[in-house]
């Protein structure tokens, strides 16, 4: 699988990604996640822009999973994996998640965190498997804090939710 930059014409692409990998959270009783539209156009452009979005693509070099992340408190945060079902359970997440790992450490970034569900299998325990580590609520940065601020507003706290990080 093979790992690029994403580029601005596939943004939709990212959308529809993400809005299929989500539909299994309708089978786990989370039918308001697997509901939930993906990040607007204009805010997928701007990872881009930014050279924070990337996709594992296929032998035809189509998207079939992607990451973005956003620089917080000196590390870089998991904003979004996403991987289609068709691709699922072949370490594409795996390999995204590394990838973003090694350009990190190659910048002199510390570290990478996440917020994810607790309870749902393919999220903290799958993190936990790729090197990612909860963090105590007292361990959390301000840029942090705010993040899980924002998805409380957000109604994702009817959940579990962990913080993870994942040190380089």
């Amino acid at each position: 699988m093979r790992i690029r930059a994403a580029r601005l014409d596939e943004m939709p692409l990212l959308q529809d990604i993400e809005r299929a990998a989500g539909l299994c959270f309708r089978d786990i009783g989370m039918p308001e996640i697997a509901d939930d539209e993906p990040l607007p156009l204009d805010e997928l452009a701007r990872y881009q822009r930014d050279g924070l979005a990337w996709v594992a693509v296929d032998g035809a070099d189509a998207p079939v999973a992607y990451l973005i992340a956003d620089p917080v408190d000196g590390g870089l945060h998991v904003e979004q994996v996403s991987v289609h079902p068709d691709s699922a359970r072949r370490g594409v997440g795996r390999s995204l998640l590394d990838h973003l790992a090694d350009r990190a450490a190659r910048d002199g970034v510390p570290a990478l965190t996440l917020t994810t569900f607790t309870d749902v299998p393919w999220n903290a325990p799958y993190y936990e498997r790729c090197g990612f580590r909860p963090l105590a609520e007292g361990g959390l940065t301000p840029g942090l804090r705010e993040i899980r601020e924002q998805e409380a507003r957000h109604g994702l706290d009817r959940w579990p939710r962990v913080c993870m990080r994942r040190a380089l």
